[in-house]
């Protein structure tokens, strides 16, 4: 029998999980723990709350698989407990800011010869005023942003994941970008054009 087929599909997974088996759960863990750090990561700017909202997100996915419903996507499922799970964090605590490159999860591109050092810095410098600035938002406005430019997520797969229409999504990314311009319009300094734009 060919290896690959033999490995557990996902829904096998999630069903031998509900069922109770505790090796089926943590593999599944183990595929969407990065997803889920990440989120975490930039809803709270802090990797140890990050790690710690994340080993908190599995626990109540775990407690709540009987309420899955496995006609929906299990990852935006996941991601929902985990971005509700952050707002509540966000709620009882002042907003910390942390900077893009102090994330371990995020990937080192190493840097080609003939790409200039200058560009490289302030792309980096421009990706980590978008956090500062979104930093700054409330969790409800937090959330669409984190997963339209670190997700790329489609305005349907980000109501999915919120519990929200699209129209909602919408009105709030509306808001969200506006609450930015006016506080890039309104800084000492200003250093980045009012339009956020995907982080590389």
């Amino acid at each position: 029998m060919d290896q690959a087929s033999s490995q557990p599909t996902e829904r096998e997974l999630l069903e031998r999980a509900q069922q109770g088996d505790h090796q089926a759960f943590a593999q599944i863990v183990q595929s969407y723990q990065r997803p889920v750090y990440n989120l975490c990561y930039r809803m709270l700017s802090s990797p140890e709350e990050a790690e710690d909202a994340t080993q908190e997100t599995f626990i109540r996915a775990y407690t709540s698989l009987d309420k899955y419903d496995p006609d929906r996507k299990f990852v935006n499922w996941v991601l929902t407990i985990a971005s509700n799970h952050c707002v509540d964090r966000l709620r009882k605590r002042r907003i910390h800011t942390t900077s893009i490159e102090d994330d371990p999860y995020v990937e080192r591109i190493p840097m080609p010869e003939s790409v200039n050092p200058h560009q490289v810095a302030e792309k980096r410098e421009r990706a980590d005023e978008i956090q500062h600035w979104i930093d700054q938002l409330p969790p409800d406005y937090r959330t669409p942003l984190v997963l339209l430019y670190w997700y790329g997520y489609s305005y349907e797969e980000i109501a999915e994941t919120m519990n929200l229409s699209v129209p909602a999504v919408k009105s709030r990314l509306h808001r969200a970008r506006k609450r930015i311009a006016h506080m890039m319009l309104n800084a000492p300094t200003p250093t980045l054009a009012p339009s956020p734009s995907p982080a590389p």
